[in-house]
């Protein structure tokens, strides 16, 4: 495994991030988290980790500079504004294609919250995405830009998201790529109830 702290310079400030790339690595997944959120997030490390085991590099990276997310965090400046999130993330993936460890592998998009939305506008702008994975996203939020997305998409929501499934569900009726909604039963917004424990086998006869 081979795990790298870079930043990556755009709109005039430097993102920091994180690229981890196991050996032989077949794919790399782009982590676009929503606001509140960051590189360090445990769900996302969780996920990121689940994803290395089975083979794909990951990028986790910020979309915003601390400075920026303690602003939004008073007044929501950047959280709702897609075109800046797609258009950092857009300068990461181009990142991306320079970077010898990486270049050659296909890219996949993992979005929550707002940054589902940035994902699937920065992915309507290019070929270079192969797959979009939204978890409690506002896809809603791409607007226009749904109807030019070609990676084949996978909204997940959870079941007692009610507004968000209904979010989802319109969005999805603006995309003309191949895509699917998955509700995950007993879950809320963005999964953050603790995981149930696992059934134990019952005892046999």
């Amino acid at each position: 495994m081979q795990t790298l702290q870079v930043e990556i310079p755009v709109d005039y400030v430097e993102l920091g991030g994180i690229l981890e790339i196991p050996d032989n690595a077949r794919a790399i997944v782009v982590f676009v988290h929503g606001s509140g959120s960051s590189r360090f997030s445990p769900r996302n490390r969780q996920v990121a980790a689940g994803l290395q085991q089975a083979g794909f590099a990951t990028r986790l990276f910020d979309l915003l500079t601390l400075e920026e997310q303690r602003h939004d965090d008073v007044d929501a400046t950047y959280r709702f504004n897609i075109a800046l999130l797609a258009r950092r993330l857009g300068a990461t993936l181009v990142w991306l294609q320079q970077r010898a460890e990486v270049a050659s592998l296909r890219v996949g998009l993992f979005g929550a919250s707002t940054g589902a939305a940035a994902a699937l506008v920065a992915a309507a702008e290019t070929h270079t995405v192969g797959a979009i994975v939204s978890r409690g996203g506002r896809p809603d939020l791409a607007r226009t830009a749904l109807t030019s997305v070609c990676a084949p998409t996978l909204l997940i929501v959870g079941e007692l998201d009610m507004e968000v499934i209904r979010l989802n569900h319109k969005a999805a009726g603006q995309l003309t790529c191949e895509h699917r909604t998955t509700i995950v039963a007993g879950a809320t917004h963005l999964f953050e109830e603790p995981p149930r424990p696992r059934r134990s086998n019952p005892p046999c006869c």
